[in-house]
């Protein structure tokens, strides 16, 4: 099913006085979304992003008023090879920043990125997520415009709900620039990834983008044209995306106010 249009919508920018500040933004407007699913239906789907860029939202996020109890949460992307037990693994990092802190999350859809059966992981995930209706969707832009793990140029097509990438240097030098390896040689070249299409049936986006390296791409990603070789470029296109930015991620683009 097409899930993307072609219509370039206006992305809601705010741009906040700090990092702890468009955390608190980001979060309460993913929690107001959540509490909303829940008062209509029962329960809520959410995705979950990783990253430094992600700590300040999660800490909020984390400390919110929600019956987590009925809440079911997947995350975006995991590099392939890597056990829970890694400090780089991202679902080790959410296991710590977010189930266990909410402490009676109603479930927890982890990608196991050292599965021995990679297209059964995939086949296992994409049928979970297939049958779920996202209400929020939880993420980050990366210093090459990625969204996710889809480096560019990503593939805007598949119907995939998760896929097998391969990620090139300039992500790999972002993971050992924020300091989750030793060297680049240690960076993994492979992860399972959500896929463009998947995020974009979430029915909201909340990305959260702080520091002065994410500038350049949070200019291509909101100021520019819809292109592969800026994946983040698609959220354009979604029916219900916001930004949260502080000064440093918004140096790009003209002078916004939160």
């Amino acid at each position: 099913m097409n899930v993307i249009s072609s219509e370039i919508i206006m992305v809601a920018i705010a741009v906040h006085d700090d990092r702890w500040a468009l955390g608190a933004a980001a979060a309460a407007e993913g929690v107001a979304a959540i509490r909303a699913a829940i008062e209509v239906k029962g329960s809520a789907t959410i995705i979950v992003a990783t990253g430094a860029s992600q700590f300040a939202m999660l800490d909020a996020l984390t400390e919110a008023s929600v019956d987590w109890s009925r809440v079911r949460a997947f995350h975006l992307d995991e590099y392939v090879g890597l056990s829970e037990t890694h400090p780089a693994s991202f679902r080790g990092y959410l296991r710590t920043r977010f189930v266990d802190k909410v402490g009676n999350l109603g479930e927890f859809v982890a990608v196991g990125g050292d599965a021995a059966d990679l297209d059964a992981e995939l086949a296992r995930l994409g049928h979970r997520i297939s049958h779920e209706t996202v209400d929020v969707c939880f993420a980050g832009i990366g210093e090459n415009c990625h969204l996710a793990f889809n480096d560019p140029p990503a593939d805007f097509v598949t119907d995939a709900p998760y896929l097998l990438v391969d990620l090139d240097e300039d992500c790999r030098r972002q993971q050992l620039g924020e300091g989750w390896f030793a060297d680049l040689e240690a960076v993994p070249t492979r992860a399972i990834s959500m896929s463009i299409r998947e995020i974009m049936r979430a029915r909201k986006l909340v990305l959260t983008v702080p520091d002065a390296r994410k500038a350049w791409a949070v200019r291509h990603a909101v100021g520019g044209e819809v292109s592969p070789h800026y994946p983040a470029s698609i959220v354009q296109r979604h029916p219900d995306a916001s930004l949260h930015l502080e000064p440093d991620s918004a140096a790009e683009l003209a002078a916004r106010t939160a």
